[in-house]
């Protein structure tokens, strides 16, 4: 990874990231008009909470949420194209007793599986575990994978004994409502999800409005950024933030 290396100085926290091509490049100067609703929602979190950040990328939020409120982070990226960046952004910004990376796939079950992967850049998104599917429903375009053991975020988290997260995000590009199939546990706990589902791919559509309904959430909102909105590849995507209805 190269040291080109860009400051966001906003919100007095000034974050530090990686960016060795352009993809890094757009995300990192986005990452306050792509996705407004997600760091809103971090910005309302308590302080000092667990956060399970599942499909955490090069660790953008994981360090603004570790920063902005002082949460444990727990981030979840099995990309061995990404898991670089990530360590080295952690690092970068004095994070690494503040976050864990978790370099395995979740879904509803444990299993062996393929890690399919169309994108082999740093920083690359659009990759499954188990399935060919990719965030509309679509088939996969698989350009490079290989095989990993994944688990339920209910047995990762019995097994190495983590608390409980107060507040969870989702962002897979596809079988986000698998691992919520296999998070019966840890939802007990939660009191708030961010999910990004695909209004395209309508049987994940319903899977997760059913399976969160059945646990006590509500929507509280859907939203995307006009960035999103205008995009020719995923304007029909919106974060989900659910809440728990007593709250």
């Amino acid at each position: 990874v190269s040291n080109i290396i860009i400051e966001i100085p906003n919100k007095n926290l000034n974050l530090k990231f990686y960016s060795p091509n352009r993809l890094n490049n757009f995300r990192i100067n986005t990452f306050f008009t792509k996705e407004p609703e997600t760091i809103n929602w971090i910005d309302n979190f308590e302080e000092d909470t667990i956060f399970f950040d599942i499909g955490a990328n090069i660790g953008l939020y994981s360090c603004y949420a570790a920063k902005k409120k002082n949460c444990k982070v727990f981030a979840f990226e099995p990309s061995v194209f990404n898991l670089e960046l990530l360590a080295k952004n952690i690092y970068l910004n004095e994070l690494s007793d503040q976050i864990v990376i978790l370099p395995t796939p979740i879904s509803n079950t444990n299993q062996i599986s393929q890690f399919n992967m169309s994108n082999v850049e740093a920083g690359g998104a659009l990759s499954t575990f188990g399935e060919s599917y990719t965030h509309d429903g679509s088939k996969l375009i698989n350009r490079f994978n290989y095989k990993t053991p994944g688990t339920s975020l209910d047995y990762l988290t019995k097994f190495f004994k983590l608390n409980k997260p107060k507040y969870l995000k989702i962002d897979v590009d596809g079988i986000e409502h698998l691992i919520l199939e296999g998070a019966e546990e840890i939802l007990s706990e939660t009191e708030s999800i961010l999910v990004e589902v695909n209004d395209k791919f309508k049987l994940q559509y319903e899977k997760i409005h059913k399976n969160l309904t059945s646990k006590g959430f509500e929507m509280l909102e859907k939203k995307q950024s006009q960035l999103i909105a205008e995009s020719n590849e995923v304007h029909d995507v919106f974060n989900q933030i659910w809440v728990r209805k007593n709250n």
